[in-house]
């Protein structure tokens, strides 16, 4: 007898980060020599002050629910931040905050999408835009983005994909799983589109404003478009900057009627975040990310050598990330070779089975949007990232028909 269960939740399936992941360890588990390429989280650790901070507001008696929108300090030093670093102005009531950058989301689409509602979201993307789409009755509006355009959205595919029923726009600059970055001119183009649509509101996740490579700065949608503010959701938080992910806190900045109805949302499935973490936040955003560059250059040196390795792999094709701390590649050039053992690649699936064969744990662009390709994450040690590339590179020179294209 199958256990009856909702129609909302046949829609979608685990992440596929989190099933990635979950078969990597298993293999681990079982004594394999797996590397482990396919999370996002800084192999870093939260930087002391934060944690000591954590441990004051402990100290202080912080370990009881907090407000559903956020406590009043946490907000104000979201503000404070969002003024100072992304020159934006915000008032309190305009700030709420939730259990990570996820449940922002989830409560946006959760406090505005009626059944048949559509959402444009450009192709690769990360994999919980369309899932909480689907749980809310919405409809997924992808628009594909390849590597000839830089993974990144065109104005005209924009306003081609508009129509009545679009409800919302999800931006996602820096991109998980691409790495692109939007420059000032992209950005003005995508705007003047969308001020042509005022029914279109803008999901900005920005959650990896501060990973960003070759000395480029932050900058968003409203600091070209100042005019688009009244319907622009700002999506940040803690875990990617501050090496924050199991703390949980995330924070959504944008119109008040829409803040006030996610606050709705989240008083009626979590309530307020973890108060502890919540205190930790604080000493985040009011110490500034000085600490963070040498961080940031490891990635970018993990990147520069992955790419390199990479991109003497016939068959592969490697695009180069601006920020976030991930590797996308295009497999498309492996399909129809054939292994050593005369296993010929017809699949996106079956190339992901080979690399693991190999000892190297990726996500499969499908999860993405975008297919054949996988992801790699270069937040891992230098020392991971240099053998996945040889392991890779080893595998694939061992196929068929390959050859050395350096």
């Amino acid at each position: 007898m199958s256990f009856p269960l909702s129609e909302r939740v046949k829609r979608i399936a685990l992440s596929p980060n989190v099933a990635a992941r979950a078969q990597a360890q298993q293999l681990q588990a079982e004594g394999r020599d797996i590397l482990d390429l396919t999370i996002g989280e800084p192999d870093f650790a939260t930087p002391p002050h934060i944690c000591q901070a954590a441990w004051q507001g402990i100290q202080r008696g912080e370990t009881r629910y907090s407000p559903a929108a956020g406590t009043a300090a946490l907000r104000q030093a979201v503000m404070a931040k969002l003024a100072a670093e992304n020159q934006l102005d915000y008032s309190l009531p305009q700030i709420m905050i939730a259990n990570g950058a996820k449940q922002v989301i989830f409560n946006a689409f959760a406090a505005t999408l009626n059944p048949g509602d559509q959402v444009i979201i450009p192709a690769p993307y990360w994999p919980a835009y369309p899932a909480s789409v689907a749980l809310q009755d919405g409809v997924v509006r992808r628009v594909d983005c390849p590597l000839t355009q830089q993974y990144k959205l065109q104005p005209q595919q924009l306003a081609a994909a508009i129509t009545a029923e679009t409800r919302w726009l999800v931006l996602n600059n820096p991109s998980n799983p691409s790495g692109a970055v939007y420059d000032r001119d992209e950005l003005q183009a995508l705007a003047e589109v969308l001020r042509d649509h005022p029914h279109v509101m803008i999901l900005m996740d920005e959650l990896y404003e501060k990973i960003l490579f070759d000395n480029r700065q932050p900058l968003n949608l409203l600091n070209v478009a100042p005019d688009l503010a009244p319907r622009c959701l700002l999506v940040g938080g803690v875990s990617k900057t501050y090496a924050m992910t199991g703390w949980r806190i995330g924070f959504a900045a944008g119109p008040q009627p829409l803040i006030a109805a996610m606050t709705v949302i989240q008083s009626q499935s979590t309530s307020g975040a973890s108060a502890v973490s919540q205190a930790a936040a604080v000493a985040a955003f009011g110490s500034g990310t000085a600490f963070l560059r040498p961080q940031v250059e490891a990635y970018q040196r993990r990147r520069d050598h992955l790419v390199a390795q990479l991109s003497c792999v016939d068959g592969l094709d490697v695009f180069t990330p601006q920020g976030a701390f991930f590797v996308f590649c295009n497999c498309a050039g492996l399909l129809g070779k054939v292994t050593p053992q005369g296993t010929v690649l017809q699949t996106e699936a079956g190339v992901l089975q080979f690399l693991l064969e190999h000892g190297v744990s990726a996500v499969g662009g499908q999860a993405f949007g975008i297919s054949p390709a996988f992801r790699l994450s270069i937040a891992v040690s230098d020392e991971t990232v240099r053998a996945a590339g040889e392991r890779i590179a080893a595998a694939c020179h061992s196929l068929s028909g390959s050859v050395d294209s350096c």
